[in-house]
C-alpha cells in the first residue's frame, strides 16, 4: 500500500507549521499529500506553495468542490499545478453537500451526478487541448450568441490523474466508470464489499475496466495506545467527532456519512445519533456512539492492533492508506506518522 495524508491551509495548526509537517512527511517517505478545501482556505493556493517546497511527494486536491468553479477553471488550475509540480499533481473532486454548496457558496446542489459527469467530460476536453464545445443539462459552452468555442492556451496534459470523493451508490458507480482513483471515507473493511465496492465495480465493469484501473485511497485517524486503559480513553474522546459526522454533517435531511454507516451495519444507531444531534443534544448523540463504531473506521489501537488492522484494509482492497496522525503538537504528529508509515512498509 502507498501512504498518504491530508492537510488544510486553515486548519488548527498555523500555515507554516502545516508546511513543515508536509516537508517532514516527505522525508519520512510519505507518497501523497492531499490538501482539503472544505469551508476553510482554498486548496489551489496551498498546493502551489507546497509544490515549491517539496521534490518527490505527489500533491492532490482533496477535494475541490464541483460547482464552486467552472469546469474550465478546474482544468486551468489542474494544468497550472501539474506544471508547477513537475507532474506531481492529482486532481481530486467532490460534490460536497447541500449545506456547504447552498448555505455557503449559494450554488444549487441539485443533480450532483449529472453535474459531476458533465464536469469531468468538459475537464478532459480542456486538458486535452481541444476546443471546448458542450451542450449538457448543467453546462453549455459556449453560451448561445456571438461567442465561439475556445481552447486553453496552456500546454495540454490529458494524463493528470482524476480522483473522485464519493459515497452514494450512484456516485460510486460513476467513480468506477470515469475516475483514476477513489477518495473514500467512513470506511469499514468488513462492510465495504456491499457498501462501496459493489457499486465501484459496477461502474468499472460498465466501462470495461477492472479494479486494477482504480486507486482505492481510504483515510482514517491513526493513533497509538500504550495499553488497553489508554485505548479506552482515546476511543471515548473520539465519540463526539463521530457523532458530529453522523448528526451534523450535511443538512437535516441529507447526510452522506450517516447513510454510509447505515449501509455498513449501523443504520439504527446512526439514525438515533442524527436525531439527537439535530435536536441539539450533542452529549446524548455522542453517548450513542459505540466503541466498535470508532475502532471499525479508524486505525486506533496498540501497535499490534494497528498493524493487524492495516492488513485487513489491504485485504479489503485498499491501495493507498490516508493517515491522519494524532498528536498534540507537530513533533507528536510526525512521530505518529513515522510509526504508521513504517507499519505500512512492514506489511508490504
Amino acid at each position: 500500500m502507498r501512504t498518504a495524508t491530508t492537510v488544510e491551509g486553515s486548519g488548527a495548526a498555523s500555515f507554516q507549521e502545516t508546511v513543515t509537517f508536509v516537508v517532514e512527511a516527505e522525508k519520512l517517505g510519505l507518497d501523497v499529500c492531499w490538501v482539503a478545501e472544505a469551508w476553510g482556505s482554498d486548496a489551489v493556493s496551498v498546493l502551489g506553495y507546497l509544490a515549491a517546497r517539496t521534490d518527490r511527494l505527489l500533491l492532490g486536491s482533496g477535494v475541490l468542490q464541483v460547482g464552486t468553479r467552472s469546469p474550465v477553471a478546474l482544468a486551468q488550475a489542474a494544468l497550472t499545478l501539474a506544471d508547477m509540480s513537475d507532474g506531481r499533481f492529482l486532481l481530486g473532486l467532490g460534490t460536497s453537500g447541500p449545506q456547504v454548496m447552498e448555505g455557503l457558496h449559494g450554488v444549487p446542489f441539485a443533480r450532483p451526478l449529472t453535474r459531476t459527469r458533465e464536469t469531468i467530460e468538459i475537464l478532459r476536453s480542456a486538458l486535452a487541448g481541444e476546443k471546448i464545445r458542450y451542450d449538457g443539462a448543467a453546462h453549455t459552452i459556449p453560451l448561445p450568441g456571438e461567442s465561439r468555442p475556445m481552447r486553453l492556451s496552456a500546454r495540454p496534459n490529458p494524463d493528470i490523474p482524476l480522483y473522485l470523493a464519493t459515497m452514494s451508490p450512484k456516485m460510486l458507480a460513476l467513480t468506477g466508470e470515469l475516475a483514476d482513483g477513489w477518495l473514500g471515507t467512513s470506511f469499514v473493511p468488513e462492510g465495504a464489499a456491499e457498501a462501496y465496492f459493489a457499486h465501484l465495480d459496477a461502474g468499472l465493469t460498465a466501462a470495461g475496466r477492472t479494479r486494477a484501473d482504480l486507486d482505492v485511497c481510504q483515510g482514517a485517524e491513526v493513533c497509538f495506545a500504550a495499553d488497553e486503559e489508554e485505548l479506552a480513553a482515546i476511543v471515548a474522546d473520539r465519540r463526539r467527532g463521530l457523532a458530529f459526522s453522523l448528526g451534523g454533517m450535511g443538512s437535516s435531511s441529507t447526510n452522506f456519512y450517516n447513510a454510509a454507516y447505515g449501509r455498513q451495519g449501523w443504520a439504527d444507531v446512526a439514525a438515533r445519533v442524527h436525531e439527537r444531534w439535530q435536536a441539539g443534544d450533542r452529549d446524548g448523540a455522542a453517548a450513542l456512539v459505540t466503541d466498535e463504531m470508532v475502532l471499525a473506521t479508524t486505525l486506533i489501537g496498540t501497535e499490534d492492533m494497528v498493524r493487524a488492522r492495516l492488513r485487513v484494509w489491504r485485504a479489503a482492497g485498499v491501495d493507498t492508506v490516508r493517515l491522519y496522525p494524532a498528536g498534540d503538537d507537530l513533533d507528536a504528529r510526525l512521530t505518529t506518522l513515522a510509526r504508521a508509515v513504517e507499519l505500512v512498509r512492514g506489511i508490504g
